[in-house]
């Protein structure tokens, strides 16, 4: 269960990302950010109630749609948003943008545009957590449509065999791009193939932060004491198409509209209201601090200069 300061600091994030994800929607809609947009909205609870399990120390990974990982693990919107208009105070200058924002000393392994190739560079992480014994755990979020790729049977077999400090976090929103997941997959339930490899499986309400925080706990505590890893799977719904542009045809308008009566912001606050961790006055302030954050985002963003040309070839490898 939920401490008040948890729910707090959950409640906050969630207000983040959902601000964030909002102004970036208008901004992209105004051509003032460059390249593709893939928005959180509506999976908040997902990526607040699991990084409110993690230490500072904890490694993630992310996906396309990864700015609300990126924020829940202590991401500075500031310097998010100035990735993503290509500025050099960016995460990573400006050269990454909005799905390759990545900062390891904050154990943010990075998002990738690559569908399921965040769940081996987690599975590794933790391998290097086993072998230091660093006590640190790792988290790879992932999306239904990854589930089927076969990295995910590499990476959460070897996490087995080895019983390696990791989570793996499937976001079911019921959709691979516009393929339904239950077209594509006859076990519907993600958490379900955890049987294979003889670890746990764990569902969540991802519209629920509270149902999501009380799932990933154990999974975290048993992967932190050396229990080994499990598949964690949120079920929650993207209330934004695929990508900022994209028609969503794919989906009935009674089908978005009984999952948008789902807010997970709007479940937070009546659940927190109930369970005397959040009163209305607390939740004004946040919404309110976190409205000035983001424009002060917004403006450093602005006045930020782009890197030099000369700089494109620095910090590549190869």
């Amino acid at each position: 269960m939920m401490t008040k300061d948890i729910a707090l600091k959950a409640y906050r994030t969630m207000q983040r990302i959902r601000a964030f994800e909002l102004r970036v929607e208008r901004l992209f809609a105004a051509g003032e950010i460059p390249g593709f947009v893939h928005l959180y909205i509506g999976q908040e609870a997902s990526a607040a109630g699991v990084c409110a399990c993690l230490e500072p120390g904890d490694y993630i990974t992310s996906t396309h749609r990864g700015h609300g990982h990126c924020i829940a693990k202590g991401g500075e919107t500031r310097r998010m948003m100035a990735e993503l208009f290509a500025k050099s105070t960016g995460y990573n200058k400006g050269k990454g943008g909005s799905m390759h924002i990545a900062s390891p000393s904050i154990g943010i392994l990075g998002a990738n545009g690559v569908v399921a190739a965040g769940m081996p560079l987690a599975t590794g992480a933790a391998l290097a957590s086993k072998l230091q014994n660093a006590g640190k755990v790792a988290v790879a979020f992932f999306g239904d449509g990854a589930s089927n790729q076969g990295t995910f049977h590499e990476s959460v077999n070897l996490a087995a065999v080895l019983n390696l400090p990791v989570v793996y976090v499937c976001e079911n929103n019921q959709f691979g791009v516009g393929t339904r997941f239950c077209e594509a997959s006859k076990q519907p339930d993600v958490a379900k193939r955890a049987v294979a490899y003889a670890i746990p499986g764990v569902t969540a309400d991802g519209m629920d932060v509270g149902s999501v925080y009380d799932a990933a706990r154990p999974c975290v505590d048993r992967a932190r004491s050396g229990g080994g890893p499990s598949i964690l799977e949120v079920k929650t719904w993207r209330f934004r198409a695929h990508f900022q542009g994209e028609p969503a045809s794919y989906r009935s308008r009674e089908e978005e509209q009984s999952w948008l009566k789902r807010d997970p912001l709007d479940i937070a606050k009546t659940r927190f209201a109930e369970e005397s961790l959040m009163d209305e006055r607390e939740a004004e302030q946040i919404r309110a601090e976190v409205a000035a954050e983001i424009e002060e985002a917004v403006k450093s963003a602005r006045e930020s200069p782009y890197s030099s040309p000369a700089e494109a070839t620095a910090d590549v490898f190869a």
